[in-house]
């Protein structure tokens, strides 16, 4: 009986004679915190997704690290053998609380379906999130579009030039810019090349002034068919809400929240070529002399600068 009560009443080795709860950590919140930032930068911005998967690897690894400091704990050291204890039965018991702690096959089995089950589900849950968020931020980069040659773009004249930006999407994808040559500026062509699409709702807007619409110059480029109409705008203005501008594209009236966007643009082998499409806050100066306030693009509606455009997450489509 005495030595079933000794048995009873002995502590559990590796725990220095005392058997407890793991304490109360912060990991798992940081943990959590980590992934909930995570999953809203990729929404919002992918330097916001790095901050959260940072958070959620570092907190991660503190708190497995926290749950395991049992099984990493220092060794304690063998009790002293009773005085009256045979040599024999000390050195077996020593022998005996110095034995490696081993995994039971039932604690191997549930970590490796609970492994298995997370390989798994990030497998199944993977493709899914990527087909959700992904469209977002991948093919956002407009194509370039040749708009013809060089000579049809009379200097210090508005020309309206219609295309498709895609040739699969067929009509759904016509376009209008609004291009005006500026002249040589040190041997290079300068051009303003502006969209039609109101910063307000996106409406198309229109030339302020005369413009032949009976007289359209058709051009056949590698980019398809291209309509070329000369105007002499004073401003454009949108039909939907109102909304004005003057010749450089700067808002003047009306509910938009910044210019008119405007296209890069470059000259290959004699053709005027549009790039990429970017916004604008506001344009100081005319013509081939003008300072351009420039922002990567963004929707209709946004704002580019001031303390109104920290209310819009990041553009998915880069600077």
């Amino acid at each position: 009986m005495a030595a079933e009560e000794e048995g009873q009443g002995a502590p559990a080795p590796g725990n220095g004679g005392e058997d407890h709860l793991p304490s109360a950590s912060i990991w798992p919140a940081g943990f959590a915190f980590g992934i909930a930032l995570l999953l809203i930068g990729l929404v919002v911005a992918w330097p916001v997704a790095a901050i959260g998967g940072v958070f959620a690897v570092l907190f991660g690894l503190l708190w497995v690290r926290d749950v395991t400091s049992g099984y990493r704990g220092e060794a304690v050291p063998p009790r002293p053998a009773a005085a009256a204890a045979p040599v024999g039965a000390a050195i077996e018991e020593e022998e005996e609380e110095w034995e490696p702690e081993r995994y039971p096959r039932s604690v191997f089995l549930e970590r490796t379906t609970l492994g298995l089950g997370a390989l798994i589900g990030g497998v199944v849950t993977a493709p899914v999130v990527g087909f959700a968020i992904a469209p977002a931020f991948v093919g956002q980069d407009d194509k370039d579009v040749d708009v013809g040659p060089f000579g049809n773009f009379p200097e210090g004249t508005y020309v309206v030039a219609t295309f498709t930006s895609n040739e699969a999407e067929g009509q759904v994808s016509r376009q209008t810019v609004f291009v005006r040559n500026n002249g040589f500026v040190g041997g290079v062509p300068s051009f303003t090349i502006l969209s039609n699409r109101c910063a307000h709702l996106g409406c198309p807007t229109q030339p302020n002034g005369p413009t032949d619409t009976k007289n359209p110059q058709t051009v056949e480029t590698d980019s398809g068919e291209v309509t070329l109409i000369p105007s002499q705008p004073a401003g454009f203005g949108c039909p939907c809400h109102g909304g004005q501008y003057d010749n450089e594209g700067n808002r003047t009236a009306g509910p938009p929240v910044r210019a008119l966007d405007r296209y890069q643009y470059k000259i290959v082998g004699g053709n005027l070529v549009l790039g990429d499409r970017y916004s604008v806050g506001a344009v100081v100066g005319e013509g081939a002399s003008a300072k351009i306030r420039a922002y990567t693009r963004l929707d209709p509606g946004q704002h580019v600068d001031g303390p109104d455009a920290w209310m819009y997450p990041v553009s998915p489509r880069g600077t």
